[in-house]
Parts: C-alpha cells; sequence; structure tokens
C-alpha cells in the first residue's frame, strides 16, 4: 500500500490528535491508517467504539460475510428485554457492519456492485429483525392475529426503490410497504383485537423503532409514501385491500415502482407466495399499448417541468441523463 501524500500526512496528524489512548498510533496498520484518513465515518465510529477497530484488523470484511448479518444480529439482540434496548441494538449493530462495509470499500477489498448489495441486505435484516422482535412482543401482549380458521397472520413487508432493487447506498432512506393475509382478530390476549388494528399499531411501532433518532442515531428513515393512496391511505393494508386498489386505482408509476419490489424475509414462504402471485398481473400486463407509452412520456414531462419551475440545472438525480431518465 502506498504511503500517504504530504497534505494527507497532515491531515493524518490531526486524526491521531484526536485517537483514544487504546488506538495508539503505532498500533495502527496502514490499511488502518489509510481508511482512518480518507473516511470520517469510519474515523468518528471507531473513536467512540475502539473495539471495532481491534475487530477489523484481526478479522478483515470479507465479501461473502453478509451471509452472517441475521446470526451475528441475533446473538446481539438475545438478551434485550424491552424497545429501549431493541432501537440501541439495531442502530449499534447497523454502525459496526457499515464500518465494516465502509472500510472494504476505501481499501477496494470487495467490488462496488458487492457493496451496494451488502448494504441492501443489512437493511433487510435489520427491518426483519426488528419486525419480528416486535410481532412476538405484540403477541405476547394483544395476542397472536388470526384469520377465520384460526392461523396466525404475519406482517409482510415489500421493500421497494433501491432497497427493493439491491441498490441501497450508505445515506439511503427505506421506501416500504406494509401488508398482511387475512382478515381476523387477535386470540389469546387480554383483550381482542381485530387484524388491521394490531397490524397499524404494530407498523408505527416498527416504524418508531427504525426511524427515530436517539443518542445513537437512527437505524433508517422510513418512507411510507409508495403505499396505496400515499400518505392519506391505512398504514397497513390487507392483500384484498392491494389487490382491489391496483386493480381498480392502481396508476402506471405504480406499475414501475413495483417492478423492483422485493418482499423482505421470508420470500418463499406461502403468504409471501400468494402476495407475489397478486401483485403480479398487474405489475406485469399482458398486453403493451400505446397508453403506456404514452404515460412515459407524460411523467418525463412532468419531470421536466419540476427541473425547469426549481430552476435545476445539471441536476444528477432529475436532470437530462440522470438517475429518474435511466430508471
Amino acid at each position: 500500500m502506498k504511503p500517504l501524500s504530504s497534505p494527507l500526512q497532515q491531515y493524518w496528524q490531526t486524526v491521531v490528535e484526536r485517537l483514544p489512548e487504546p488506538l495508539a498510533e503505532e498500533s495502527l496498520s496502514a490499511q488502518a491508517k489509510s481508511v482512518l484518513t480518507f473516511s470520517d465515518f469510519v474515523q468518528d465510529s471507531v473513536i467512540a467504539h475502539p473495539e471495532w477497530l481491534t475487530e477489523l484488523e484481526s478479522q478483515p470484511p470479507q465479501a461473502d460475510e453478509w451471509q452472517h448479518y441475521a446470526a451475528w444480529l441475533q446473538e446481539a439482540l438475545c438478551n434485550v428485554s424491552d424497545e429501549a434496548g431493541l432501537m440501541r441494538e439495531l442502530r449499534l449493530f447497523r454502525r459496526r457492519i457499515m464500518v465494516r462495509i465502509a472500510w472494504a470499500q476505501t481499501l477496494a477489498l470487495v467490488i462496488e456492485e458487492s457493496i451496494l448489495q451488502q448494504l441492501s441486505y443489512l437493511a433487510e435484516t435489520l427491518i426483519v429483525a426488528a419486525r419480528d422482535w416486535l410481532y412476538d412482543a405484540r403477541c405476547r401482549e394483544w395476542g397472536t392475529p388470526c384469520n377465520a380458521q384460526g392461523e396466525a397472520q404475519p406482517l409482510l413487508i415489500l421493500g421497494m426503490g433501491k432497497l427493493g432493487g439491491g441498490e441501497l447506498n450508505f445515506s439511503s432512506d427505506i421506501d416500504l410497504i406494509f401488508a398482511w393475509p387475512e382478515h381476523g382478530c387477535t386470540q389469546g390476549g387480554r383483550r381482542e383485537l381485530d387484524n388491521a388494528q394490531f397490524f397499524t399499531r404494530m407498523g408505527q411501532r416498527l416504524i418508531k423503532v427504525l426511524d427515530q433518532p436517539t443518542q445513537d442515531g437512527f437505524v433508517y428513515r422510513v418512507d411510507m409514501r409508495l403505499r396505496p393512496f400515499g400518505e392519506s391511505g391505512p398504514l397497513v393494508l390487507s392483500f384484498a385491500a392491494l389487490e382491489d386498489y391496483y386493480q381498480e386505482q392502481g396508476r402506471d408509476w405504480e406499475r414501475y415502482a413495483m417492478v423492483k419490489a422485493r418482499i423482505m424475509g421470508d420470500s418463499e414462504g406461502v403468504y409471501a407466495n400468494e402476495l407475489r402471485a397478486m401483485l403480479r398481473p398487474f405489475v406485469f400486463r399482458r398486453y403493451i399499448d400505446f397508453s403506456v407509452i404514452q404515460s412515459l412520456r407524460n411523467m418525463k414531462g412532468m419531470i421536466a417541468r419540476e427541473v425547469r419551475r426549481r430552476g435545476l440545472t445539471d441536476n444528477i438525480k432529475l436532470g437530462a441523463g440522470g438517475i429518474r431518465e435511466i430508471e
């Protein structure tokens, strides 16, 4: 590895002054010095948690370590007894793994595509673990939501946008849609709730656990505006309500957005397959006509008008040749 250039050596001296005692300069490898110089995020994180740097030096990030995220997180959550503890552990885990990913990226240990996939899988791991912990806790408190046959009903989560497409970056928010399979009510709780009440309350708790800033930061900013009816619609919908909406009112942009949708967690379960089969006719139309092409023209025109209205020039997201146009 090449030594740091003269200007970076000068900056490195300011970094050294911030290092806590366990991170003496002479104990750091050339790789550690490079990453701490180039990444303020990693620098701030390991200064707050020196043990993370020790772990990075002894167990460098691997391209396939995403396969261990779920097991590592379950180990971190095994002694969590309340939502405050859950929020803290989720935030610390996200930051620790993001430090590992940033380390790998800075040192070019893995290719860029793998970085995006790891960030996306990290988000999925955190979302699913938070959902499962909250579901178990709420079932103990409110009872288990069941259908008419007494079968337990899960909360399914659709990851949209960059999350669904496996393209999440370090600062991305997450776009989600919540759904549950069948109507019914809770069983075994102190008082009966219908499934709509149960899953709405649970969805609110899940957003709070992921999105609310604490002294440890937040897990992800959660955006629920892609759900049917947007911000004015129910937070969580049954499969039947989703199907009715997309068949009767689904708009073309919602169809395009659904192309990237991905079910978080157990994507091969019975209810996941049912949800996927229900959405498929809306997302992938049997026939393509000129109205589809015209709707794309209309969307492009709306974007262009918005760019002009806001006086944007060379905008990487909305401008000519930008992200929206490519998508």
